[in-house]
């Protein structure tokens, strides 16, 4: 059975892209994005399989 393990992170609106990127890089999956505590800042949820 495959076991995952979880991330959240805070992506800014200007440097989203580069953001998302580099944690893919380093096998993150985005899930979800929701808003963050003020309008400039997202949050980002993230998983990847657990070795």
């Amino acid at each position: 059975m495959q076991t995952w393990e979880y991330m959240t992170a805070p992506l800014l609106i200007h440097a989203t892209k580069q953001i998302l990127d580099n944690f893919g890089v380093d096998g993150w999956e985005l899930v979800t994005v929701i808003p963050g505590p003020n309008p400039e800042q997202l949050v980002a949820y993230f998983k990847r399989p657990k070795q």
